[in-house]
């Protein structure tokens, strides 16, 4: 019987964390963090990113792998400007998947009078496939090339075995056949046997060669973007979830505050308290982020990082109900932290965030499920979470949660009658509450009761807002 393969395991990302983290989509003006990280110069490079940023690592030894290669892509950066350029592999591509007549006789004869047909009667295609034959003896020459370098011999990591492939496709006997000068000076019969090497007898060799180039392409932009971006290489750990970092900051910001992280089996739960605006959502996006993109091996936006890999990252940001299903704001809440529970409940390791969760029913249940759900999580070693709220209160009941509570905040300082954020993260929780200070520092209270002044009435609500 063959032997079989287990599947790699995959850090499994649903569509609603997908959008929180707006990591192909965004929900502002700027990019979403695919474009953020998307240096490739191939159409076929860009897919391949995709393709790593839909499925990233959940397994230490293959993120080293990775982190390897892009360690080593940076190292020797110059080498890989030698890969073939994006028209010669995006056209060579084109070309393969183009419906074009072929020659494909063995007799010598058959073969003449074929190529007779496509040259005298088919000039369109004749041309395409003079330039695509051109396109892909310029890319596997430049393979050639670029293999030979001899910095490439300490490569390490992932880009070993694809370039060990890479070579043995092109040592190849038929491929020795494509020269190793231009071909736009051979003759007619000569390009037309080349096209029937190339799109017949190894097509699927000259498509593996593309798809090793667009797997490098995205590698290279991995390790374009970790620098460029000014992220450092995170170190990964084996066991329980465990995330630790300094400098942490969200990477699309233009002055990001830096601030620590620490989440372990000491410290399971981190809650998060603090005005609205001191920056407890930007923390968790940014957490969450520097997570994904260690997941993916690349660098990450901190001074220093270090997590243990797991198997399922949920976020909670911004969630909405949904008319159209009948399901209300707080059972959409719900049924998020029933989707976290379930994963929890079979046992993977698990990286949970609630931006302020339980907003959608009164502040008794609020706080009841709020509690409830944060001292079962602090018991159970699979699960870390980072839990914001307003409810400052439940810090009182969250220091009999076996100690796995650790209690952080952002607060507001006032400076010339405003308030001013300096959004770093301090022990312990926020007593701030800044809700009518923010009304009225807006003016609001002032339009409402502009009317009212007119008439020089004044309404119970303003009677009581004054006092």
């Amino acid at each position: 019987m063959p032997e079989v393969t287990a599947s790699p395991a995959i850090l499994g990302l649903d569509h609603h964390t997908l959008l929180d983290l707006e990591i192909f989509e965004s929900t502002s003006s700027g990019p979403c963090l695919f474009e953020f990280c998307n240096f490739t110069r191939t159409a076929g490079g860009a897919k391949a990113l995709r393709r790593r940023m839909e499925n990233p690592p959940a397994e230490a030894a293959r993120i080293r792998e990775i982190q390897a290669s892009i360690a080593f892509i940076q190292g020797q950066r110059a080498l890989f400007d030698a890969l073939p350029s994006a028209y010669a592999s995006d056209s060579t591509e084109d070309y393969m998947r183009k419906i074009l007549p072929a020659v494909d006789y063995r007799g010598w004869l058959e073969f003449v009078l074929g190529a007779v047909q496509i040259w005298s009667s088919q000039d369109s295609h004749f041309f395409s496939i003079l330039r695509g034959v051109q396109c892909a003896a310029q890319m596997i020459q430049s393979l050639r090339q670029f293999t030979a370098q001899p910095g490439l011999a300490g490569v390490g990591g992932e880009f070993a075995p694809l370039l060990g492939d890479m070579k043995k496709l092109l040592a190849r006997p038929e491929l020795q056949r494509v020269p190793d000068h231009a071909v736009g000076g051979l003759s007619t019969w000569r390009l037309l046997r080349l096209d029937q090497l190339l799109r017949v007898q190894e097509k699927e060799t000259v498509n593996q060669l593309l798809s090793l180039v667009y797997e490098m392409d995205a590698l290279v932009s991995m390790a374009d973007a970790t620098v460029r971006h000014g992220f450092v290489m995170p170190q990964v750990d084996e066991g329980l979830p465990q995330v630790s970092g300094e400098g942490l900051f969200h990477p699309y910001l233009d002055k990001p505050v830096p601030n620590p992280v620490a989440l372990d089996q000491q410290h399971r739960i981190l809650f998060l308290t603090g005005p609205n605006m001191a920056g407890k959502t930007t923390y968790l996006r940014a957490f969450a982020t520097a997570l994904y993109l260690g997941h993916l091996g690349m660098g990450v936006p901190a001074a220093s990082f270090r997590f243990a890999p797991v198997q399922r990252l949920f976020s909670s940001i911004c969630l909405s109900d949904d008319l159209r299903s009948g399901v209300s704001y707080f059972r959409a809440e719900a049924l998020r932290v029933k989707v976290v529970a379930e994963a929890v409940a079979q046992g993977e390791y698990v990286v949970a965030l609630m931006d302020e969760p339980f907003k959608g029913t009164n502040v008794k249940d609020a706080f009841d499920a709020s509690l409830a759900i944060l001292q079962r999580l602090s018991t159970r070693p699979n699960c870390l979470f980072m839990f914001s709220s307003h409810h400052i209160e439940l810090s009182e009941q969250l220091d009999t949660a076996h100690g796995q509570v650790d209690c952080r905040y952002f607060e507001a300082e006032e400076s010339g009658g405003r308030l001013r954020f300096d959004y770093r993260l301090r022990p312990g929780v926020s007593g701030q509450r800044l809700g009518m200070r923010v009304l009225r520092e807006e003016g609001i209270f002032d339009l409402l009761d502009s009317q009212e002044k007119a008439t020089g009435t004044t309404s119970a609500c303003a009677r009581i807002e004054r006092t």
